[in-house]
């Protein structure tokens, strides 16, 4: 039994229940200091993404993060097996369970196409989009097998408009595959979200913008939106801006710098960041993603949270 399951719902907030526990002092106290955490932070919830943990097993990102005080862990499959397909079911309850035991929630994933070879979301090749929206529904049963409710759809060089391609073409095939795998989705309880990431690293959907066009021509209520602190640095737009024109859409927020390092590691405005989230009532999963190689990963994440409550408590 998990010291809460799910003790409230990060997208009904109005859900603030307490699993029975057995009444121990350590249990009372980890359930007061989160209730305290709740009110102070506004209901933000904190996770962090496993791949800067080089060489550590899942259950260990596991004990160590939920000592710092993080809510849930977002997974990048690379990390587990080259390709999700190959991660079987005993592995994959095997995360759930230990996320559980530890009062964690499997967020989600992200990083989902990387090294994963002939899949292309703009392909002028029907049959590697065939693959590709195959192997999309694959990672929604992967997401939901651990109990994940969001993929991240980044992937920059899996999503790029080929030399050559009419962008219109690579759009319509876009919307194509997010539809289906949307209707896919939404029977296992996944969100599809699209990601917009700077111009130097793809040339396919790079501001709030374009995500929400994107959003509304596929016209289903499991594709959504994530933002990106770097991203949305790299635009020309303040982020309160950005993060409240996409707000009727947005379910996850990835916290990082404009250094590519953990939240406050560079000088992203992150006053604006809460400005933002608060002011469209954001319920979801601010998401620690340190995009650098880092010498102390384990105090890289430890700043991070730290770095984030003050925001949120201070802004």
């Amino acid at each position: 039994m998990t010291i809460f399951e799910h003790w409230w719902n990060p997208y009904d907030p109005s859900s603030l229940i307490l699993e029975t526990v057995s009444y121990t002092t350590f249990k009372y106290s980890y359930i007061c200091f989160r209730i305290i955490d709740v009110i102070e932070l506004g209901m933000i919830r904190f996770a962090v993404c496993n791949e800067i943990f080089e060489g550590w097993s899942l259950r260990q990102v596991f004990e160590y993060v939920s000592k710092l005080g993080y809510d849930g862990v977002e997974i990048a499959p690379y990390t587990i097996a080259k390709k999700v397909t190959d991660i079987g079911r005993g592995m994959r309850e095997s995360i759930r369970r230990d996320a559980e035991n530890l009062g964690l929630d499997i967020v989600g994933i992200h990083w989902v196409l990387r090294g994963v070879n002939g899949v292309h979301l703009t392909s002028p090749d029907p049959s590697v989009r065939g693959r590709t929206e195959s192997y999309l529904r694959a990672l929604v049963d992967f997401c939901s097998d651990i109990g994940g409710r969001i993929i991240v759809f980044g992937s920059p060089a899996q999503r790029s408009i080929p030399r050559g391609v009419d962008p219109m073409d690579a759009w319509m095939w876009a919307i194509d595959i997010f539809r289906r795998c949307s209707q896919y989705a939404e029977q296992h309880g996944v969100y599809i979200c699209i990601e917009p990431l700077r111009r130097d690293m793809t040339n396919f959907i790079n501001t709030v913008d374009e995500a929400i066009k994107l959003i509304e021509d596929v016209g289903h209520p499991n594709f959504r939106l994530i933002l990106d602190v770097y991203a949305m640095t790299g635009v020309d737009e303040p982020i309160d801006r950005q993060i409240e024109k996409g707000g009727a859409y947005l379910m996850h927020l990835h916290a990082n710098d404009d250094n590519m390092g953990g939240p406050g590691f560079g000088s992203a405005d992150y006053r604006a960041v809460v400005k933002g989230l608060r002011n469209i009532g954001f319920k979801g999963y601010v998401s620690v993603e340190i995009l650098r190689r880092e010498e102390n990963p384990a105090e890289a994440v430890k700043i991070s949270i730290e770095n984030l409550k003050k925001f949120f408590r201070e802004y």
